[in-house]
């Protein structure tokens, strides 16, 4: 994934308000990282931020190979937003919106869909 995108996805972030924002790039704190069980590699969000007291995950929303991952991702930081009084944004570049649309309608998650 490009810099240029976490660039505009913190960009957004602060633009609305979030605060203690960390993020998975160089320059910033990375967010804690989630283990399910039987999977080798840990789910990092991409962004996590504060804003109204509850705990909003930010994605990235990119077309990927590893569907399922992707897919089981969303869906655990949907339900951990939704735990902490937050949101899951996907934040979607040019030429990705529809596919981060089908996985929200296909999966029924509770996400807000916003272009970058």
């Amino acid at each position: 994934m490009t810099e240029s995108y976490f660039e505009k996805a913190i960009d957004w972030a602060k633009k609305r308000g979030f605060s203690n924002i960390k993020a998975n790039v160089e320059e910033y704190e990375t967010p804690a990282q989630f283990s399910k069980p039987g999977e080798d590699a840990p789910y990092i969000p991409d962004i996590t931020g504060l804003r109204t007291g509850g705990k909003s995950y930010i994605e990235i929303a990119v077309k990927t190979e590893n569907m399922n991952r992707k897919v089981s991702k969303w869906k655990l930081l949907s339900t951990l937003a939704a735990r902490k009084g937050g949101t899951l944004f996907l934040l979607a570049p040019r030429g990705h919106k529809r596919f981060a649309e089908d996985i929200v309608k296909d999966h029924h998650l509770n996400a807000v869909i916003s272009a970058i």
